[in-house]
Order: structure tokens, then sequence, then C-alpha cells
């Protein structure tokens, strides 16, 4: 069994207004993470995802391109010092 990991993202650049949640959603969904995510009132995205350590990874490199239309400058992890469990992976408000 893959060991879980629990991070925070902060997504900046062109992220608002080009769709970035309701990708982010749905690329978390397809690689099984469950977490949230959320405009920021400084223009970035702030994402949480947890699942199995492998496909964090994945996710957090799909943030590095985005959807089209973005302009991702930066993608800043923070790893939770342990893992968190979430009923499934929503799009907060800001």
């Amino acid at each position: 069994m893959s060991e879980t990991r629990t991070v925070d993202a902060v997504i900046t650049g062109r992220v608002q207004g080009v769709g970035y949640r309701a990708w982010t959603q749905h690329q978390a969904q397809l690689h099984g993470l469950t977490g949230h995510v959320r405009n920021r009132d400084d223009g970035a995205v702030a994402a949480t995802f947890s699942g199995p350590a492998e496909a964090v990874s994945v996710m957090l490199k799909a943030c590095e391109a985005g959807p089209r239309g973005a302009r991702v400058e930066a993608v800043a992890v923070t790893d939770r010092p342990g893992p968190e469990t979430f009923p499934a992976f929503e799009i907060r408000g800001t």
C-alpha cells in the first residue's frame, strides 16, 4: 500500500479566471485525491491535496502547467506533518 501524503500548494501567475479551480478538481478526482482548492484574494490559487504519495507528485507536476489559458509562474508546496482525510475534492470559496 502506498504512503499517504498531504500537501498545501499555492499556485501563482495567471490562474484566476481561466477555469483553474474546476480543472484542478477534475484532475484531483482522476488521480484519486481528496482535498480542496480555492482562489485567494492576492490572485493566487491555494490547494490541498491528499492521497497516495505518487499521485500527489503527479498532481503537483500537472499544476505547473494548469489548464489552457493559465500561465503558471510558480507552485509553492508545503508538506503537512501528517496525512489528513477529506471526504472528497471540493472547490471552496475565496
